[in-house]
């Protein structure tokens, strides 16, 4: 299941639960698995950035992988995507394109790092950026930019 704490206006989240749901299915990954999206603002993830990560600057996306299993259930919590909706709103409008594509970019992004991704080394970009760009073509959204971040 995908758990969506709205902390910040956004019109459709189904289009976020869709995009990680596709993200999760287009990686093999196990479909029962549970993980939660939290829109939220700059200075959130400016100061979890900086807290976690030790980069004292804002961000359009953070992942927070747990890949912990529910005792009681049995159900796999993958972890925590927070988006910065100011932030990706001021992308949007730099790209050229609705808030709600980018908003899904992101989630695919955060997403694919939740299921292990990353792209710190050249190759594992390359392979993080081919999955990204696969997630968003079968959203039928493969004409956006990747975002190079």
């Amino acid at each position: 299941m995908i758990h969506i704490d709205q902390q910040h206006d956004f019109s459709d989240t189904t289009l976020l639960e869709r995009a990680a749901q596709t993200t999760l299915e287009s990686e093999s990954a196990d479909l029962d698995s549970d993980l939660t999206i939290v829109l939220t603002d700059e200075a959130k993830l400016h100061e979890l950035n900086r807290d976690y990560l030790g980069v004292d600057a804002p961000t359009d996306v953070l992942s927070f992988p747990a890949d912990e299993e529910d005792p009681e259930t049995g159900v796999r919590y993958l972890g925590d995507i927070l988006i910065s909706i100011p932030r990706a709103k001021q992308q949007a409008e730099a790209a050229g394109h609705p808030l709600e594509v980018e908003a899904q970019l992101l989630v695919v992004h955060g997403t694919l790092h939740l299921l292990g991704h990353d792209h710190a080394e050249a190759d594992e970009k390359s392979r993080m950026w081919k999955a990204q760009a696969e997630v968003m073509s079968k959203l039928g959204l493969g004409h956006i930019k990747v975002q190079e971040s």
